[in-house]
């Protein structure tokens, strides 16, 4: 399967929003990824379900709904009503993730969990049938603009192979710090999805960004 771009509109001009849900939807993108924050769980806050909504009006590709916010489990429908085509979770927010799993499989979206960069691959090990994807998160959440964790290249590797061994059909998304200088090395370590901000909605050309991004190949290096 080719990989899936996801570029952040937490990124995007948030007064410009309906142009640039404009751009990525004339683009090569796959699914706009969209991060949702309480200043709880995360030291930040962004959209909530009014500008969700309205993305949701303009948007012609899915809405992959990143959740950094305490006990996700109470809005789940809310989110699907909302316009969320795949709805992801913290690991380290869900006290009973199975269940917060089958909610959101119920409500018709893709369930996915992610794993903030200090939590290890094999908490995933009893739930990683369950879900559709894992978000690893190579920065440090809450803000865009950081740096890459280089330690995710192997989290990557560990997480494809538990995916192997336990038969899962899940995808791995990387988020944080995703650059056209790293993306062959994340393709190449095991990644389905690559969500990127900055990259995207920082360059002059947006659409050529995300042309090369879609156009990237795993790169065939040692060490990595």
């Amino acid at each position: 399967m080719a990989h899936l771009i996801a570029p952040s509109m937490l990124s995007a001009d948030f007064g410009n929003l309906q142009r640039d849900t404009e751009l990525i939807n004339q683009s090569r993108a796959d699914w706009f990824h969209v991060d949702i924050m309480d200043g709880v769980f995360v030291p930040n806050i962004s959209f909530g379900f009014p500008v969700l909504k309205c993305l949701n009006k303009h948007a012609q590709k899915p809405l992959d709904v990143h959740l950094m916010i305490v006990q996700p489990e109470r809005y789940i429908k809310e989110f699907k009503d909302a316009g969320a085509s795949v709805l992801t979770v913290h690991i380290e927010a869900s006290t009973h993730l199975h269940r917060s799993l089958n909610q959101i499989r119920k409500e018709g979206m893709k369930a996915g969990v992610a794993l903030n960069p200090h939590s290890p691959v094999h908490l995933l090990e009893d739930i990683i049938t369950d879900c559709d994807l894992i978000c690893l998160m190579s920065v440090n959440p809450g803000f865009g603009g950081q740096s890459f964790i280089e330690h995710t290249y192997e989290k990557i590797r560990q997480l494809k192979s538990l995916i192997l061994q336990k038969n899962s059909t899940c995808l791995i998304e990387i988020d944080g710090g995703v650059t056209l200088q790293n993306a062959p090395s994340l393709l190449e370590a095991g990644a389905d999805v690559l969500v990127a901000g900055n990259t995207v909605f920082g360059a002059e050309h947006p659409l050529l960004v995300i042309e090369q991004l879609k156009a990237c190949s795993p790169a065939h290096t040692k060490g990595r």
